[in-house]
């Protein structure tokens, strides 16, 4: 059987009758894996100044006891942009170590003119540290975010080619083609639906939604290519799996 291109844009390999397919989207670390080790046995700290101390299960930061999670993962990979510190310190403003939506929400919009909540939660599911709490993240998630994030605003711009700050249906194809994603124009037409400009009627992404949009595309196609192991174009799920693989990605 011939296997599915997903995208003719991508360069694939065969051996031992396996095909090998990659994304050059940009993206968050698979949920099982962290891309910064936490260690357990040191206590760094996004604030120098804190002198942390454990109590139990628990270390004091800022006067306050907090669970050890926030300890062991309140700091930032080296060679993080201090740019990126000083974005998480300003909204961590109880100096807690991680950070929660609205918290998110406020960084990035500083940043970016504006995040949806919907989007920033997508942003959390994909981002947290599995090991830690499901509604924050903590400095190394963050620096790993942001980075990501320039990534999609770098492809954003490539092809906002009237520089509108919108893209439009056709420029989005072009963009998902680049990233490795051939969507099909049916698909296109729904994903271009949820977007209507108010002004004009339509379809247009910002780059909140661009983010969103990528994000949901590669998210669900990569799961998608978790079943289809032959890469033919179709994938068999259980009622449960199928809504457990599509409803944290609509859902957020």
């Amino acid at each position: 059987m011939e296997a599915y291109n997903y995208n003719a844009y991508l360069s694939s390999s065969s051996s031992s009758n396996q095909i090998q397919i990659q994304s050059t989207a940009p993206s968050a670390p698979p949920l099982h894996y962290s891309s910064y080790n936490y260690s357990t046995t040191t206590n760094p700290s996004p604030y120098p100044q804190q002198q942390q101390q454990q109590q139990g299960g628990y270390y004091s930061v800022g006067g306050g006891a907090q669970p050890y999670y926030y300890a062991a993962a309140a700091a930032f990979p080296p060679g993080t942009n201090p740019e990126v510190i000083s974005s998480f310190q300003a909204v961590d403003r109880d100096r807690s170590g991680s950070i929660d939506e609205r918290e998110l929400q406020s960084a990035l919009s500083s940043v970016y003119r504006g995040f949806g909540i919907r989007t920033v939660r997508l942003l959390l599911f994909l981002f947290r540290n599995p090991r830690g709490p499901s509604d924050r993240i903590g400095p190394a998630e963050f620096a790993v975010l942001w980075n990501c994030l320039g990534q999609w605003r770098m492809v954003f711009d490539r092809f906002d080619k009237d520089r509108s700050g919108k893209i439009d249906s056709e420029e989005l194809k072009e963009a998902l083609r680049s990233l490795g994603y051939a969507v099909p124009p049916s698909v296109l037409q729904i994903i271009m639906s949820n977007y209507t400009d108010s002004i004009s009627s339509r379809g247009a992404l910002n780059f909140d939604n661009f983010v969103e949009c990528g994000m949901i595309v590669k998210g669900i196609t990569d799961k998608f290519k978790e079943k289809d192991a032959r890469y033919s174009g179709s994938a068999t799920f259980t009622y449960e799996s199928f809504l457990t693989t599509i409803i944290p990605f609509i859902v957020p």
